[in-house]
C-alpha cells in the first residue's frame, strides 16, 4: 500500500532517527556486544520475504500478526511491542491471555503498534528492537524491506497468514535461540489436546465456515489453526472439504471460497463452526435461505461464539490460547452435538 508524501517524509525521518539511535547504542557498548557474541551462535531464519540474520541474543522484540506474542512470552521473552488486535481485545486493550500472562510475570505490557496495511514502521523502530517476529502475519515485502534495513525480521515461510501452529512455535524458538524449549511447548500443547479430547466426539463430522458478506461462503481447510483446534478435541473434518481445494481455493487464507450457491456441499456436516463480525453480520447472513437451509444450521448444530476474545483465542493455537480456549469450547460443542438427537 503506497504511503502519502507526508507519511513518507515522516517515515523517513523516523528511520533516520532510529538508525542513529541504533548506531549510537552499538558504538557506546562494544564490550557488551562482544560478550554476547561469545555466548550466541548466529541464527539465520529464511522466509518468503528474505532471511533474518540474528547475530546476537534477542532481548527487545516486537511481534506482528498473531501468535508470536504468546509464544515469545511462553519462552521467557516479553515483547517490548506487539501489533494491536482490537477486535479480540478486552477492556484493557490487550488480548486477555496476553494481559494475564504478562502481569503475572511482573513484566511491563508491550506497547501496542498499528499493524496490517497501516503498519507503523516508525513506531516499531522507536522501540529499538533487536528482532521483529512476524511468521504468522500479513507483512508485505515493502514493509519487510523498510524494517529489515535496521533489524532482523522473521516473516512467513511461504504465504502471508498461512502457517501451521507447531511450525510457528518452532520458528520462534529458533529465532530466540530456544529450539529445545520450543519443542517442549509443542509437546505440552499436544498433551493438552490429548487430555481434552472427548471420546463421544469420535465420528462427529464438522466444517468450519466463514462469510465475507451476503452471498459468500468460505470453508477452512483441516490445517488451518482454528480447524486444527476443533479436530484436536476429537471431531472429524467433513471429508468434503478436501474436494474443494482444486476449484475454490482462496490463496493466502487456508480456505476454499465456495460461494453460497454451493451451500449444499455441507449437507453431511454434523456440526458447523463459524463466527460473525458483529450482530448485524450475523442477522444478515443467517437470514439467507440457502445459508439457513444448511442441515446443521437448520437443526441448531452450530458453534458460533459471540464473545470476540473467545473467537480470537479459539482461532490461534499457541501456549497461552490453548488452555484459555479449551475450557470455553466444550459446553458450546456439547450443545451443538445434542441437537443432532433432537
Amino acid at each position: 500500500m503506497s504511503l502519502s508524501r507526508a507519511r513518507s517524509l515522516a517515515l523517513g525521518a523516523g528511520l533516520a532517527v532510529a538508525a542513529l539511535a541504533l548506531g549510537a547504542c552499538s558504538s557506546q557498548a562494544p564490550s557488551e556486544a562482544e560478550e554476547k557474541s561469545g555466548e550466541w551462535t548466529t541464527v539465520e531464519v529464511p522466509s518468503a520475504l528474505g532471511t533474518a540474520v540474528i547475530d546476537q541474543e534477542p532481548e527487545r522484540i516486537v511481534t506482528l500478526g498473531q501468535g508470536s506474542t504468546e509464544t515469545a512470552i511462553a519462552l521467557g521473552v516479553t515483547p517490548v511491542g506487539m501489533e494491536e488486535y482490537p477486535w479480540g481485545a478486552d477492556e484493557t486493550g490487550y488480548l486477555p491471555w496476553v494481559h494475564e500472562a504478562v502481569t503475572e510475570n511482573g513484566d511491563e505490557l508491550p506497547d501496542l503498534v498499528t499493524g496490517s496495511t497501516e503498519l507503523d514502521t516508525t513506531a516499531i523502530l522507536e522501540l529499538e528492537p533487536d528482532l521483529v517476529l512476524a511468521p504468522w502475519s500479513g507483512i508485505t515485502q515493502e514493509q519487510y524491506d523498510e524494517l529489515s534495513g535496521f533489524v532482523p525480521v522473521v516473516a512467513y515461510p511461504e504465504q502471508p497468514w498461512t502457517i501451521e501452529w507447531d511450525q510457528q512455535i518452532e520458528i520462534i524458538g529458533e529465532a530466540l535461540g530456544k529450539p529445545d524449549e520450543a519443542e517442549g511447548l509443542i509437546d505440552d500443547i499436544r498433551i493438552q489436546f490429548d487430555e481434552a479430547a472427548v471420546p463421544e466426539y469420535e465420528g462427529v463430522t464438522f466444517s468450519f465456515i466463514y462469510n465475507t458478506g451476503p452471498g459468500t461462503l468460505g470453508v477452512f481447510y483441516p490445517e488451518e489453526q482454528r480447524v486444527a483446534m476443533v479436530s484436536a478435541l476429537g471431531l472429524t473434518v467433513d471429508p468434503v472439504v478436501e474436494t474443494m481445494r482444486e476449484d475454490y481455493d482462496a490463496p493466502g487464507t487456508q480456505s476454499a471460497l465456495i460461494g453460497l450457491e454451493n451451500a449444499n456441499m455441507l449437507a453431511d456436516s454434523d456440526v458447523i463452526f463459524t463466527f460473525y463480525s458483529d450482530e448485524a453480520n450475523r442477522d444478515e447472513i443467517t437470514s439467507q435461505d440457502l445459508y439457513s437451509s444448511i442441515p446443521a444450521i437448520e437443526r441448531g448444530s452450530v458453534v458460533a461464539p459471540t464473545e470476540q476474545p473467545f473467537v480470537t483465542g479459539s482461532s490461534i493455537i499457541n501456549p497461552l490460547t490453548v488452555p484459555w480456549a479449551l475450557e470455553r469450547y466444550k459446553p458450546l460443542i456439547d450443545e451443538a452435538i445434542a441437537a443432532l438427537d433432537e
